[in-house]
């Protein structure tokens, strides 16, 4: 049952006297699909893809967040253009950035000073600055949240599969074999903390070239899919490699609405549609 705010008591009880779980167990009430996105290893557009999937299912319609608990390594303001502080309300809850009406972004780079600053912080800080975006983050009610998470299957991972029982796990790769062998980690970190799987996509399977139109196999091609074959995982899709896409994330201004007819453009729309069909939704929220 979804929590009314009106009526229900930890909603209205002061903030001291309610528990962070039953704030959690609130907020989490009213968002209806966590996707936690998860790599086994740096490098492979994990956070493009948070980003892109959170635009995506925004441009169709759906109220979307987007939290980054990358703490150490948060690139998600940038590639979207946001700096600044972030906002609280007179209750003590985190405003999110409104990036667009129906799409609101949370990051560590947001509560701190120097945004160059090293994060220096160990598993219980991780797990109570996590704890605090999930509690005291005004998300409101959303159609999903997309959570991007660091690399590896450590207190971060840990955390959200703890406090997010619901959510459902988005694994990303590259197609060569030391990626691969990551990702047969992650998913089996999944079975181990029953974090249901959504699936598996692989990015940067390929470059089509600006000049030629050609593709371009930078790695070995399908082993995202035969990875998702031999792990029985749903395969939702390939991303390949765009320059363009590169430069508008170091520039914060993610291409997803122009240049419909790049063909990282049509696999997103691709992908974004398996996400949807996987999870039973239909575009327009």
């Amino acid at each position: 049952m979804n929590c009314d705010q009106k009526s229900c008591a930890a909603c209205q009880s002061g903030a001291q006297k309610k528990s962070r779980e039953e704030l959690i167990s609130c907020k989490l009430s009213r968002i209806r699909n966590k996707i936690l996105v998860m790599s086994g290893k740096g490098g492979v557009g994990k956070s493009s893809i948070s980003c892109y999937l959170a635009m995506g299912l925004a441009q169709k319609g759906f109220q979307v967040g987007l939290l980054d608990t990358d703490l150490h390594g948060p690139s998600i303001p940038r590639m979207f253009g946001l700096s600044g502080s972030l906002d609280i309300t007179p209750e003590r809850e985190i405003i999110p950035y409104a990036y667009k009406p129906n799409l609101k972004i949370v990051s560590i780079e947001s509560l701190v000073e120097d945004r160059d600053s090293a994060i220096i912080w160990r598993g219980p800080l991780k797990h109570g600055v996590i704890t605090q975006f999930l509690a005291d983050c005004k998300w409101d009610d959303l159609d999903f949240l997309v959570i991007d998470s660091p690399p590896g299957t450590g207190d971060e991972a840990q955390t959200v599969a703890k406090l997010v029982s619901d959510a459902r796990a988005l694994i990303v790769t590259t197609p060569q074999e030391v990626a691969l062998a990551d990702v047969r980690k992650s998913i089996n970190f999944c079975r181990k903390v029953d974090l249901r799987i959504l699936g598996l996509v692989e990015n940067m399977s390929g470059l089509f070239c600006p000049h030629c139109n050609q593709f371009i196999p930078i790695f070995l091609t399908g082993g995202g899919r035969r990875t998702s074959d031999a792990m029985k995982v749903e395969f939702l899709g390939t991303l390949p490699f765009d320059p363009e896409v590169v430069a508008r994330g170091d520039s914060g201004t993610p291409l997803v609405e122009e240049n419909g007819n790049r063909p990282f453009t049509k696999a997103l729309g691709e992908f974004t549609e398996n996400v949807l069909k996987k999870l039973g939704e239909q575009a327009g929220g």
